[in-house]
Formats: structure tokens, sequence, C-alpha cells
């Protein structure tokens, strides 16, 4: 690529996300802190959220899409959220010629748990179509990276910007009795909420509680399956459910927590991850997709995705011996020191589109 890089006056870029750009999803978090660090770097960035349904993209959708590139000037570098921009490749191809366009992608939209195996097919068609045209492509883990690859995406146009943290303060936890743990997910299926109420199922005369922070609209059948399994494992006196919370309560819900647990079947990263580890919170989790990466040996136990019984184990590991639990604990101290924030991300971000700017 032309090493030549942008001046000051023409660090302006669009940033399209699917829906609320507010959501409290790890993509749209990124999304946004990554937004809010580049204008600290001097872009001019101008963020939009798209209405309709997305990845199947309805015409609701289509349309804003359509409206919100067409409405840009040629020339314009447009970064595209990977959610909207692999249901419209069409669309893409049209506006590639005109516009600079990026991908963001936090995970393949195929790599979504419980699509049958010709919906899995199209997806991975029509975002390798839609990645294709673009100027490059940023992704959020090293992992998302290879498998766009397996994917038949060209690894020259990938560049890694890995979600960050800023500095927290070691969690004090419940100080009570017995171990408090905390999952922080969107109750939808891939995150397999029902494989962590199974696994604590199994434990339900230790003592322990949990808390789930998460969106429970956005899935409402899967919902409530989940509350009914948690009612057939006669554990609802020991979890409780509070939705999505604000910044202010959630930070406290991490620091009154002993113990972070996410039974996800995949994370394109799992930025909620590095948030516990800010705390010094041991992790219990899968090695579902990036998590292996995210979360050293040291400071967390890892299981297979899906399997309960070796959550189950794991979990009992750290709620039945004090001294095992005070070294993973340690361990996630240790890595606390060490997790890059969110300042450094922005400028690997900004590198890479000013890079692509100039190619």
């Amino acid at each position: 690529m032309n090493a030549k890089m942008p001046n000051t006056s023409e660090c302006r870029a669009h940033l399209i996300v699917p829906g609320d750009p507010d959501t409290l999803t790890g993509g749209s978090i990124y999304d946004r802190l990554m937004a809010v660090q580049l204008r600290k770097l001097g872009w001019d960035v101008t963020v939009t959220g798209l209405e309709g349904r997305f990845p199947d993209a309805d015409r609701t959708a289509v349309r804003a899409v359509q409206n919100c590139l067409s409405s840009i000037a040629d020339g314009s570098l447009v970064v595209v959220d990977g959610l909207a921009l692999g249901a419209v490749p069409e669309l893409a191809a049209q506006h590639a010629c005109r516009l600079k366009l990026i991908g963001l992608v936090h995970h393949p939209l195929g790599d979504e748990t419980g699509l049958s195996d010709d919906r899995q097919q199209a997806y991975h068609v029509r975002e390798v179509a839609a990645l294709s045209v673009t100027r490059g492509i940023v992704v959020t883990s090293g992992f998302t990276a290879r498998r766009l690859c397996q994917l038949g995406v060209d690894a020259q146009c990938i560049r890694v910007a890995i979600p960050s943290v800023d500095p927290a303060p070691l969690a004090t936890g419940c100080n009570g009795a017995g171990r408090h743990m905390l999952c922080v997910a969107t109750v939808t299926p891939r995150k397999r909420h029902d494989v962590l109420l199974r696994a604590l199922g199994r434990l339900r005369q230790a003592d322990w509680t949990l808390t789930c922070i998460g969106d429970i609209e956005r899935s409402k059948t899967w919902s409530r399956k989940i509350f009914e399994i948690l009612k057939e494992e006669g554990i609802a006196e020991k979890v409780n459910f509070r939705g999505g919370l604000s910044d202010r309560d959630l930070s406290m819900a991490y620091d009154g927590a002993d113990l972070f647990v996410l039974a996800s079947e995949y994370e394109g990263y799992g930025m909620v991850l590095t948030e516990a580890l800010a705390r010094g919170l041991p992790v219990v989790a899968t090695t579902g997709g990036a998590i292996a990466e995210t979360v050293p040996s040291r400071a967390g136990v890892l299981v297979p995705p899906g399997d309960s019984a070796a959550l189950s184990e794991a979990l009992s590991g750290l709620l039945g011996d004090a001294v095992r639990f005070e070294e993973v604990k340690a361990g996630a101290v240790a890595v606390r020191g060490g997790l890059q924030n969110w300042a450094s991300a922005g400028k690997t971000f900004d590198r890479y589109l000013r890079e692509f700017c100039s190619s």
C-alpha cells in the first residue's frame, strides 16, 4: 500500500452500524468506543445507526443502507459494521467504486449459533462477497482473522484491532459466605445460558449465587426457555436475571462479584472477559471461538462449549477449593496489569484507517 498518510483535514470517516449505536452489546460498545478514540486522535467521525433487521436484511434495512451510502460524498472513508455489510453485498459492490469502504468484522455471520447448514453457507457467501469489494477489513481478534481466511477472504486485506479495557479497581467481592458469580451476556442462544444453568443445577447444594446481566428481550422465545430451565433445575432462588444495566450499575455488579462465568458457544473476542480480568476476577468459560486467546490459562478455567458437565466440574473446582480459587484469582490479578487500554486500541485503529485511506 502507498505509504502516504492523509493529512489532518482529510481525517473524516463515517461509521455505519446496524440498529441503535447505543445498544449494550459487545460489538456496539466496540464500535462506539473506537469512534470516541478516533475523535480524540483528530478524526471527524459520523456514526449512523441503521433501521431494519440484520443480517437477514428486510426492506427497511436495505432501504436504510441504500439511503445512507447514497448520501455520503464520493471518496469518503466509510467503515461498515459486518453485521450490516454482510447483509447487503449488492449495495456494497454498487458503492465500492466511489467510496472507500472498510469492513469491521466482530465474527463471521455464518458462525452464529443455531443456523441450518444452508443458512450458514448463505451467510458466508454473502459476507465474503461484501468484504471482497472493500479497501480493507478490520477484525477484533486473530481468531476471526484466521476464520475469514478459511472462508476465502484475502489475508492481505485483514488487520487486527483487538478490543481493550480501561483500568478498573480490583473487585471487592460479595464479602459474605459463599461465592457470588457474575455472567454478562445477552440472553440469546449463542451465549448458552441453558448450559450454564444445567451446570449449576448439579451444584445446587453448594454455597453460591449468580447474577446474570444482559438483554432478555432480544430473543423472547429463548428467554422463556431459559427461565423454564431455571425452575427445572431448582436454582431460581440462587440466580438473578437483571437485564441490561447502566455503566454505573454494571461496574457495581463487577465489583460485587467473586467469579466471572461465561458459557458462550462462540465469541469473536469476548469483551466482558477482559472487563472481568481488569477487576482481577477469575474466569470460568468455554473455549468457543476466540475465548482461549482472550483468557490466559493462569487467569481462568476453560472447558469445551456445550458441555454442562465439564462446566459444572470447573465451577465446582473453584467453588469448593479455596486454594485453587486463590491461585486462579492471583493469575487474573497478574494478567490485569498487562491489558491494553482503549487509547492504545484507538491508535491501532487509526493507523489501519490511514493505511486503507492511502491505498
